[in-house]
């Protein structure tokens, strides 16, 4: 939820134009991730008795996509956009609002006055803002958004000026630390000043955030040290914060003072060091300019000085054993993966990408010929695993579906009762969990506040934490103590489809490699790893019925509601079905259980309503039947989701969609692809921004 990117070009000479585009791009590689209204920071000269001879931060922002922000920006014919800049800082967000509507004012950066003395942006939630807001109003602050947002750059000033009328200018990093020290909530933050030009300073706890190295001159190092910062006991919230030497810094014993972390070592022959720093929230908005990142831990500090120099400190809020140094990743997305390429929209292409996305999550891992499953990050494990009480699987949302969607596998291939949570609502009944729990945590981002919390909240319990993630770098993947990377490639259109199957199938893996000993269940095993390895192919022969879906969804598009019905393994394709045709086109749906029909929902049920029946042949074909008859009975007329060549269910249909015969545990991956394009193509026709679908955001990094 909202984007942050900041840019900061150290003696390395840049037009205003060049910066502005930067930030500009920056922020729609980010809008999957909030897209209500947007806002740039950066210099600008300030007239000075009718000379330029100093410069003033200036704040663009706008309601409305970054679009609508780039047009703003590019009209103003008073900003000198051919200026030439040795040093600057540029920040920018693009926004998916929570406190405060969507309009300029509420738009980041949000600042510490009107002279825009701190400015910040901020993804995340401050849980305290009221708090905070009292404490500055009753100091003369004059607060003109709705945000919480605004509390920060105005501590920040606040800090400032009590700092430094002790006699000694704060550092823009101490400044930092002693803000969030104050702040409750979750929060990615990047903030510039113009009492410190030319520095930037950002901070971190449950948001993401990361800073990407570009640099012309060789790097000679692969991690940057951290210095460990801990607050005093007299430090105690909206109180007078410590003066800079109360500050307790212990430096790690292989660091020879603080100095030494401010090397992310560049090979310069002289003082000069030419360096580019870039602030994002995902890689994807940096990876056109630099493959060298580091990700930010929870209560980190990063800053980026006068002379070039990154420092990162830890802010201590407990005991927890934090790592002492921050590794410089390369990251191996490739710029034309996050591009639409010859699609019309994120959502169409990566709906087409699944044949080769499933394909990468089993890449390495499944070797077909000899019938072996191996799972790197889980194969030391196995047998902690094996000796568990019970499996958990907790999610959110289409994560949650890929859970439901195996759980019956599991179940019989594990031989372990399989639990499946919705993490919000794990956390809201105080769940028991016991020592001899595996919990797997599911998400595509790897930074989903609720499932987060949850992992959290069984680690603390003793529980084996388990993640699977679309995501290298992320929370989750770092929080846990193994974990399955399902490689489905970036996923930029908001509502989910390729890491819904590759989540399918990473856990049927897990499943495959839980049973490997288990000499009744050889059988099963081969028929399912058959179906895997023709599972590509499948999916190609699905995706060759769009347009006989686009006709469905032509019929289809005046429908005020739909209903998608099935049982089994194919419950949660009904359950995600309906899930994407709500996030895109809007209309009411619902996916239900058909052995519930009777209990209620037939009552819907009239020759007006609109109904998708998901019937394969498996375990409850003949059940599902039963629920056909019913609709039936009651003047429905079901669009059928069936095997190729099931005559006898076809002849019953008022339309129907034949997809491949495989093995039933798996029939779910391929039953979904339909539902994906039909939600798809009902969006389009409709004229709705089907990438960017209102009041939603990729990357739910709130509760």
């Amino acid at each position: 939820m909202c984007g942050i990117f900041a840019y900061l070009n150290h003696l390395t000479p840049q037009t205003r134009k060049y910066i502005l585009e930067i930030l500009i791009r920056g922020l729609q590689r980010l809008e999957y991730r909030g897209y209500d209204s947007a806002g740039v920071g950066f210099d600008c000269p300030k007239p000075v008795n009718g000379t330029d001879t100093k410069t003033q931060i200036r704040l663009v922002k706008s309601k409305g996509k970054v679009s609508v922000l780039n047009s703003l920006i590019f009209s103003k014919e008073d900003i000198a956009f051919s200026e030439e800049l040795q040093t600057h800082v540029g920040i920018a967000h693009t926004r998916w609002a929570t406190h405060g509507v969507p309009n300029e004012v509420n738009s980041h950066p949000q600042r510490s006055g009107v002279n825009n003395e701190f400015i910040v942006v901020h993804n995340g939630i401050i849980t305290n803002y009221k708090d905070i807001k009292n404490f500055l109003e009753q100091r003369g602050f004059v607060f003109e958004s709705e945000t919480d947002t605004e509390v920060i750059p105005k501590l920040m000033k606040y800090l400032y000026d009590t700092e430094s009328a002790e006699g000694e200018k704060p550092s823009l990093q101490v400044l930092m630390e002693h803000a969030i020290t104050q702040l409750e909530g979750a929060f990615a933050l990047v903030c510039k000043s113009d009492c410190y030009p030319g520095e930037v300073v950002a901070a971190r706890r449950g948001s993401p955030l990361l800073v990407g190295i570009k640099s012309s001159l060789h790097v000679i190092t692969d991690s940057v040290p951290v210095v460990f910062s801990r607050m005093g006991k007299d430090f105690s919230p909206l109180s007078p914060p410590p003066c800079v030497d109360k500050l307790d810094i212990a430096t790690s014993s292989t660091l020879k003072g603080a100095s030494s972390t401010s090397h992310f070592d560049i090979d310069a022959k002289d003082e000069l060091k030419h360096v580019e720093y870039f602030f994002a929230s995902d890689a994807s908005a940096v990876i056109e300019h630099t493959d060298k990142v580091i990700y930010l831990e929870d209560n980190d500090v990063a800053a980026v000085s006068g002379d070039g120099c990154l420092t990162i400190h830890h802010v201590k809020s407990s005991n927890v054993v934090v790592q002492s140094h921050r590794t410089v990743h390369t990251i191996q997305t490739k710029l034309q993966e996050i591009m639409k390429g010859n699609y019309s929209h994120f959502m169409l292409k990566e709906i087409f990408e699944q044949p080769e996305s499933v394909v990468n999550t089993m890449r390495g891992r499944m070797q077909f010929d000899q019938y072996k499953v191996v799972l790197g990050g889980l194969k030391d494990h196995i047998a902690t695993m094996r000796r568990s009480r019970r499996l958990l699987l907790i999610a959110c949302g289409t994560s949650y579906h890929s859970a439901v969607a195996t759980r019956q596998l599991l179940e019989e291939l594990t031989e372990l009762p399989v639990v499946v949570e919705l993490a919000s609502d794990f956390l809201d009944r105080s769940t028991p969990i016991f020592r001899d729990d595996v919990a797997f945590f599911i998400s595509q981002s790897g930074e989903t506040a609720d499932t987060l919390n949850a992992l959290r909240y069984c680690k603390a319990r003793g529980a084996f934490v388990v993640g699977i993630t679309n995501t290298v770098g992320s929370s989750i993947s770092r929080e846990t103590y193994c974990g399955v990377h399902i490689n489905a490639g970036p996923e930029i259109g908001v509502a989910s489809t390729k890491a819904y199957t590759s989540q399918f199938v990473a856990l049927v893996m897990f499943g495959l490699v839980m049973s490997e000993d288990r000499v009744s269940l050889q059988g099963r095993r081969k028929d399912i790893i058959d179906g895997l390895s023709k599972l590509s192919a499948n999916i190609e022969e699905v995706l060759k019925m769009d347009s006989k879906i686009r006709a469905i969804a032509e019929e289809l598009v005046e429908q005020k509601s739909l209903i998608i019905m099935g049982r089994g393994y194919n419950f949660a394709t009904c359950l995600e079905g309906a899930l994407k045709v709500k996030e895109v086109s809007y209309m009411h749906s619902e996916g239900i259980m058909s052995g519930e029909l009777k209990h209620g929902p037939l009552a819907l049920i009239d020759e007006k309503m609109a109904c998708i029946m998901v019937m394969l042949k498996d375990g409850v074909y003949g059940k599902c039947q039963n629920a056909l008859e019913q609709v039936i009975a009651r003047s429905g007329r079901p669009i059928i989701i069936c095997c190729r060549g099931d005559t006898a269910v076809q002849a019953k249909a008022y339309r129907y969609l034949e997809i491949p015969q495989t093995v039933d545990c798996l029939q779910g991956i391929l039953a979904v692809i339909p539902l994906q394009l039909l939600a798809f193509h009902i969006a389009v026709i409709r004229k709705h921004d089907v990438d960017c679908p209102r009041n939603l955001a990729k990357s739910v990094t709130v509760e």
